[in-house]
Formats: C-alpha cells, structure tokens, sequence
C-alpha cells in the first residue's frame, strides 16, 4: 500500500466499524420501536435480562456495557419512565444505585426473543461467517482494552 493510499477512506480500520455499526443499528431500529425502546436501551435491557431476578448496581452495568455513569444515567432514566425498570438506593452504600426489572420489564424479554433471528435473517451471512465475524470483533475489542489499561 502506497503512503497516498493509506489515507483513503475505504482504507481506514475506523470507518469500516462506524459504518457496519450503523448499518446494524439500522437494522434493529424497526423491531426495537415495536418493543418501544432504542438500541442503547435495548443493550441495557439484554444485561438485565442475563441478571434477572438479581439486581445489578449502576457501576457494573456501566462495566458489562463499556458505558460511564454519564451515558447511562439518562438512559436509565428513560427506561424507568418506561416503568421497565427500577432504580433503588443500595442499603450497604447509599451512593450506589441498584436496577432492576419490572414486571413489565421482564415481560418484554419475551417480545424480544424474535429479534436475534430477525436481524440474522437480514444479515446475508451465513451462520459459520456471522460467528465467526462476531469473534474477530470480539477479539478486536479485547486486544483494544487491553492496549487502554497500559
């Protein structure tokens, strides 16, 4: 690759993860506005849902999501305002936060059963390609964090 090329748009590592990305999200925005919550909300949502019945506190979900406290309060907000969750003061240290679904929260774990094999089925991949794209980007993200904390 010349050095003129290496400045080339269809070259950049960056841009091809910020388009995919978009592009998926696209992808989720019509089966997540039937369920009436966002994709960042439905990334909370599917942590909570690996939780439930336990409660998780704000910091760990901020952790499990690579999300600061900043991101996520609104977020949290929202979906309390849904009435999808509850946010409770911790009793051991009443500066933390504890989330935790409702009811109706937990109901909408079922409604979202359907969307993991909606967007596969969009996705002109074939199951072996789409795990195995889901791993390099793993990978990816663990090798970027790992490079971080150094």
């Amino acid at each position: 690759m010349s050095k003129a090329d290496l400045l080339k748009l269809d070259n950049q590592l960056c841009f091809a993860l910020y388009a995919g990305s978009r592009a998926v999200i696209r992808l989720y925005r019509p089966l997540l506005e039937k369920l009436g919550i966002t994709y960042p909300q439905y990334l909370v949502m599917l942590v909570l849902w690996e939780c439930s019945p336990e409660a998780i506190n704000v910091k760990t979900l901020g952790e499990r999501l690579l999300l600061d406290s900043g991101t996520l309060t609104p977020l949290l907000k929202r979906l309390e305002q849904s009435g999808l969750i509850e946010r409770k003061r911790c009793l051991d240290d009443e500066r933390a936060r504890l989330i935790s679904l409702t009811e109706n929260g937990a109901k909408l774990k079922g409604k979202a059963l359907c969307i993991p094999a909606s967007l596969i089925k969009e996705v002109p991949l074939e199951t072996a390609q789409f795990k195995q794209l889901r791993s390099h980007l793993q990978n990816l993200l663990n090798v970027l964090q790992s490079t971080e904390h150094k």
